[in-house]
């Protein structure tokens, strides 16, 4: 039977995730019982990897890396095969797959950059017949190239592989649901997507980015839960800069401050969340063709991108050592190319 496009997905009947509370599937917890408190799991490299226990058949783990950034180990629970997404720190991985007691076959990159995919080399080599799939021939060690639409399936996960151009040219993210689980499902999307803002457009085309943002990942169920990078407070001022009268960008910057003070994740949230208060998703309400003085969608994001950056620049000015490391995580710098 032909499986049903995001799109179609969408008329699920699935109860909607809120934030910080824990659901039976994707309700991340921390490693100490103190502190299980929804996705509390979720955070800096100070803070345990993370799991949820799943009446369903899918578990996620998360495992903080890199400051603001998370590798997922998604565990088929029946089969006990696993799927890592954006392998940054191998040894890490294998720890959890290990302690987990699951077979890893598999690696899904969203993107080239060094810090979702420096570590699929490393692990190929120690996990020999690995594959590493991803939409760029640049992504290192990769074995088979995808394309925007291919379907995986890992025992009961599905995956819909959704070409997101705009970070990156060959950036891909990957939607991940059951069939018959009241559980939402999940996109994993690198930097195509995070709370409140989106990945700064390296490459590709506005119109491109619009496209991906709001048609390919806009078009997927409002439940869906979004993984990705942790720039919350950062993305959430901007917000609020862009609609200082939105309600409900002043809520979840108010919420997002206390978690941040408590030590306490702001990932991830929601589609239907995203619409309230992210401007990237929002090119098409007023104030925020206002705030940009744009009125086609492509302009307006376009317009957005530029103002973010100058607000990033003059929240935090970067020191020589910062711009080298960003240069060399944008891809900007030239690195030896692994197979």
């Amino acid at each position: 039977m032909e499986r049903p496009s995001p799109s179609l997905l969408s008329s699920r009947k699935v109860p909607c995730l809120a934030v910080g509370v824990r659901t039976p599937c994707l309700g991340l917890e921390r490693g100490t019982p103190a502190l299980r408190k929804g996705f509390g799991s979720l955070g800096a490299p100070r803070r345990e990897d993370a799991g949820c226990q799943s009446s369903a058949t899918m578990k996620v783990k998360v495992i903080p890396v890199l400051e603001d950034n998370y590798m997922y180990l998604v565990i088929e629970e029946h089969t006990r095969e696993a799927v890592a997404v954006d392998v940054a720190v191998p040894k890490r991985l294998l720890e959890i797959v290990g302690r987990e007691g699951v077979s890893l076959t598999t690696v899904l990159t969203t993107h080239y950059h060094w810090d979702h995919a420096r570590g699929n080399a490393e692990l190929a080599r120690l996990r020999p017949g690995l594959a590493v799939l991803g939409a760029d021939e640049r992504i290192c060690a990769l074995t088979r190239k995808l394309v925007h639409g291919e379907e995986l399936r890992f025992g009961a996960i599905h995956v819909r592989c959704l070409l997101t151009p705009g970070h990156t040219s060959g950036h891909m993210s990957y939607f991940l649901w059951e069939e018959e689980c009241p559980d939402p499902p999940a996109v994993f999307s690198g930097d195509a997507l995070s709370v409140a803002g989106c990945g700064l457009r390296l490459e590709s085309t506005a119109q491109q980015m619009y496209e991906s943002l709001t048609v390919t990942l806009g078009s997927l169920p409002p439940e869906t839960v979004f993984c990705g990078h942790e720039h919350t407070l950062g993305n959430l001022e901007f917000a609020q800069k862009v609609e200082p009268g939105n309600d409900h960008v002043r809520a979840k910057l108010s919420w997002a401050k206390k978690r941040d003070e408590d030590d306490l994740p702001t990932v991830p949230s929601t589609l239907s969340e995203e619409l309230l208060y992210n401007p990237f998703l929002r090119v098409a309400e007023e104030p925020v063709r206002k705030f940009t003085g744009k009125a086609a969608p492509a302009e307006v994001l376009e317009a957005l991108c530029k103002e973010r950056a100058s607000f990033q620049r003059a929240a935090e000015p970067l020191q020589p050592q910062a711009r080298a490391l960003l240069a060399l995580q944008w891809g900007l710098l030239g690195t030896p190319r692994q197979k």
